[in-house]
């Protein structure tokens, strides 16, 4: 069953639809937050967004735009949770550092890639999550960051740059 009519069983108030979206993207939405904060975040904001999508999918016009739509519920989610968390850290100075040693090199690697995608800018960063790790098209990417298509083309292309300085800057060469 394709999202559009699982989508509007949903609005209808089919539960068992509900769950089925739900079940389908669960997953690359917690991925996207994971991507975006980190994996000790990505459960308590996945939650929040699970809580915006269920109370505004009533008023969804375009079930056939689910996609866009969720990413950006997710986006809002995560700006505001970088907000909150920005406004704490400049009220209080204190900063930890989180070290993970793990001597299997596929880990080492995975945490190179993990640092290069976090060092990026957040604007660079989110749209190479949505365009390459949740596989939506520029214009979804467009749709869901309230930009221009070119903008997101341009983001795109800074954003590979700077992970490609990064990872050439560490010795990792394509």
């Amino acid at each position: 069953m394709t999202d559009e009519l699982l989508v509007v069983r949903a609005q209808l108030g089919e539960r068992a639809a509900l769950a089925e979206v739900v079940a389908r993207w669960r997953l690359p939405v917690w991925r996207y937050v994971q991507r975006m904060l980190g994996a000790d975040r990505a459960d308590d904001v996945s939650q929040e967004i699970w809580l915006a999508v269920v109370r505004g999918l009533p008023r969804l016009r375009e079930p056939a735009r689910f996609t866009p739509w969720l990413f950006a519920i997710a986006r809002r989610s995560v700006v505001e949770r970088l907000r909150t968390e920005y406004a704490r850290e400049q009220a209080t100075p204190l900063h930890h550092d989180r070290c993970v040693e793990d001597p299997g090199e596929a880990v080492v690697v995975r945490a190179e890639l993990v640092d290069a995608l976090t060092g990026l800018p957040v604007v660079e960063r989110e749209i190479l999550v949505l365009h390459y790790l949740e596989d939506l098209s520029v214009q979804d990417c467009a749709q869901i960051c309230q930009v221009p298509v070119g903008t997101v083309k341009s983001r795109l292309n800074r954003a590979r740059r700077l992970l490609r300085e990064h990872l050439d800057g560490k010795g990792y060469r394509s």
